[in-house]
């Protein structure tokens, strides 16, 4: 029989040293992604079984009651792939206690981790469409023996053609709370405004990306509010790529997370109408973020995912991803499989209908909100 977690509304004041600087942590286990998430309406529970823990996010269904549980990017894999699987069961049994239906997870945990998968399987948990935007990710492996010499060396050589032409022309402004008190270091630029501006900026940056490749994301409120909050608790860095007149708009930007022994790419955008100018410009915000990754000790350069939607493989040439595939390939970094998202029903009749109610209340609630905004 599988032992009950401890359950708590408040995370215990090591929380983020146990499911974030760890090995194998992820910023969105911390007590900074739980609260953002709290203004969304979420409900947060920390589950702990000695130094061990993890996040779960609670949403209660109308009217059955009842509700789903999400346990995003956890439990993380801080002592490996077996124990996050035996944490993931241990977390699910908890949380049908505490009357959840259904119960999702996407550690990132490499799918070649046999152990993991077999542990889950055989508690109920079946694969899903991820719920984050990728399941795999493309990684370059760092450590003590390599310096910057050794990973720029790495890199294509057109891509560090476009890196040393990027220098001469653009500044790397990095805005990070945790930026050592002798200043941000060789090739980065200290910022002379808050971050809020900056940020500012970036959404409207990404949100261009998106209408050129045809993606959607979350509203400015939703986005740049957690990225404050991230930036505050140090969880994010952001790279802003300026020409060195104050008075242009950036050329491009880049924001990671600082979690687990690595930095890893969460968003890059570029503004359309300068590359050809400045082609090199998110060659050069990669190449810094992983200087900077270097300089902090990390095990490992993150620089994100290319998945191809539904298929949710390496892309091929031709396909939509393959360009960006082929440009963080450039760099060095390696294609790593990772397990993807599962979920368990615990209670199949009412995770149907909660579902089903929960459907029909968010279409009631924008029908009456597009009814109050014509009045």
């Amino acid at each position: 029989m599988t032992d009950l977690l401890e359950v708590a509304v408040e995370p215990p004041a090591d929380w983020d040293e146990r499911v974030v600087d760890r090995p194998g942590g992820h910023v969105l286990q911390s007590r900074a992604w739980a609260r953002h998430r709290r203004r969304s309406g979420w409900h947060p529970l920390f589950l702990s079984a000695g130094e061990a823990g993890v996040l779960a996010l609670i949403r209660s269904w109308p009217l059955t009651g009842g509700g789903s549980a999400y346990l995003p990017r956890g439990p993380v894999p801080t002592a490996g792939g077996e124990a996050a699987a035996r944490l993931l069961v241990a977390a699910a049994v908890t949380l049908a206690e505490h009357g959840i239906d259904v119960v999702a997870a996407d550690p990132e945990v490499p799918a070649a981790d046999s152990a993991y998968r077999a542990h889950i399987a055989a508690a109920g948990f079946h694969p899903i469409e991820e719920i984050q935007p990728s399941r795999h990710r493309l990684t370059l492996p760092l450590g003590a023996r390599v310096d910057e010499a050794a990973a720029f060396g790495g890199l294509a050589k057109s891509t560090r053609q476009r890196v040393r032409s990027a220098e001469t022309e653009l500044d790397i402004v990095r805005f990070d709370a945790r930026t050592p008190a002798d200043g941000v270091g060789e090739g980065f630029v200290r910022s002379t405004e808050a971050a809020d501006p900056a940020l500012d900026r970036f959404y409207d940056l990404l949100r261009q990306t998106g209408e050129r490749r045809h993606f959607t994301f979350g509203s400015r409120t939703e986005f740049v509010g957690w990225w404050r909050t991230a930036l505050v608790a140090g969880h994010l860095v952001y790279l802003e790529a300026r020409t060195g007149d104050a008075a242009d708009e950036p050329v491009a930007g880049l924001i990671l997370y600082r979690h687990g022994g690595r930095l890893s790419t969460v968003h890059s955008a570029d503004r359309a109408e300068t590359r050809a100018a400045h082609p090199g410009a998110l060659h050069l915000l990669r190449w810094r973020a992983i200087q900077l990754a270097i300089r902090e000790g990390c095990a490992e350069m993150d620089l994100g995912g290319a998945d191809v939607t539904g298929a949710r493989r390496e892309p091929r040439e031709g396909e939509p991803m393959y360009g960006l595939y082929r440009h963080k390939r450039s760099f060095g970094a390696e294609w790593l499989e990772l397990a993807g998202a599962h979920e368990q029903v615990i209670r199949p009749t009412r995770y149907r209908v909660g579902r089903v109610a929960a459907r029909a209340a968010r279409l009631l609630g924008g029908a009456l909100r597009r009814g109050a905004s014509e009045r």
